[in-house]
């Protein structure tokens, strides 16, 4: 599902991300990537859809390559329109939720598939089972402003997952929760994964991964290592 072979990531002043990053997801898995602030977690995750380009290596994506400077003297870079193709397939739950707030829950979770082409009666065939998924069915006619910080990230991931990913990539999605709401998004994430959508969710909460269980790396250093 995910290949990352030899990859650095340098920004256009000079700072060093990470540098021979490899990393193999296979499709079904759930892996955490933990590390300190400002490790390269949330930039790792944003060369999976595309919005940074690595500096050297290789990046593929659910058989798609984004980026390649392996045997190459000008680097391969994913052209928009095969780009635009892939992100269809994936998920992202960012950090700040990223919701459109003069919109209703349901209005939020419909914008995604609009802006894909699907026809109002596949829209409204989602709607409901997407809202339902992460508990909230009965304030679908609310406005984001309306519900909690909990609620509110159970918003953007519902968001994420309505056009039935085969890879969510979460974004530190219970860094500003409580423990209770923490569990309640990693229960959603791991009921997704049981149905074999691939979950890559960066984490710098100690108790919420060792409870898990689930595969961890580590970024240190400007390196990559598998923990477990």
């Amino acid at each position: 599902m995910v290949s990352l072979r030899g990859v650095s990531k340098v920004f256009p002043n000079g700072n060093l991300i990470f540098q021979d990053v490899n990393l193999e997801v296979r499709r079904g898995e759930f892996v955490f990537v933990t590390g300190v602030s400002g490790a390269g977690k949330s930039t790792l995750l944003r060369l999976l859809y595309g919005a940074e380009q690595a500096t050297e290596g290789t990046v593929i994506v659910d058989q798609v390559c984004l980026f390649s400077s392996e045997g190459r003297r000008r680097p391969y870079r994913i052209p928009p329109r095969p780009l635009a193709m892939l992100r269809r397939r994936l998920g992202v739950v960012f950090q700040d939720y990223r919701l459109l707030a003069n919109r209703t829950l349901a209005e939020n979770v419909a914008f995604v598939l609009r802006a894909q082409g699907l026809s109002p009666a596949e829209i409204r065939r989602r709607i409901g089972p997407t809202l339902k998924m992460v508990g909230l069915t009965e304030k679908r006619d609310h406005f984001p402003h309306e519900l909690s910080g909990g609620e509110q990230q159970r918003l953007s991931l519902a968001r994420a997952i309505v056009n039935m990913p085969v890879l969510l990539l979460a974004d530190e999605p219970t860094g500003n929760l409580d423990p209770e709401n923490s569990l309640l998004v990693l229960q959603i994430l791991e009921r997704l994964n049981s149905f074999g959508v691939t979950v890559i969710m960066t984490s710098h909460d100690p108790y919420l991964v060792e409870r898990a269980g689930h595969r961890v790396v580590r970024m240190e250093g400007g390196r990559l290592y598998d923990l477990r």
